[in-house]
């Protein structure tokens, strides 16, 4: 069994259990997120039940656009690997 398992491409796992988190927002906010769960409702015509649950998407493609925020990241990564990509 164990030589089977040596063939698999995968070794381990993303951590990709979520992490909850509290926060504050400002009252504007809030008022923005719940104005964007309607405009996304009435574009696709799903409704969006709790407008908490775009913060994670919204977080991920400011971060993932961010291109000040991409060059850090692959600067830190060459620093803690010692590797100069």
């Amino acid at each position: 069994m164990k030589d089977k398992m040596a063939k698999l491409k995968i070794s381990t796992l993303p951590n990709d259990k979520p992490v909850k988190m509290t926060i504050e927002l400002p009252a504007p906010v809030h008022l923005d997120l719940l104005a964007y769960a309607d405009a996304l409702a009435r574009a696709s015509g799903h409704s969006v039940s709790d407008p908490g649950k775009l913060v994670a998407p919204m977080l991920a493609r400011f971060m993932a656009t961010d291109r000040a925020f991409r060059k850090f990241r692959r600067q830190s990564a060459q620093e803690k690997t010692g590797s100069a990509l």
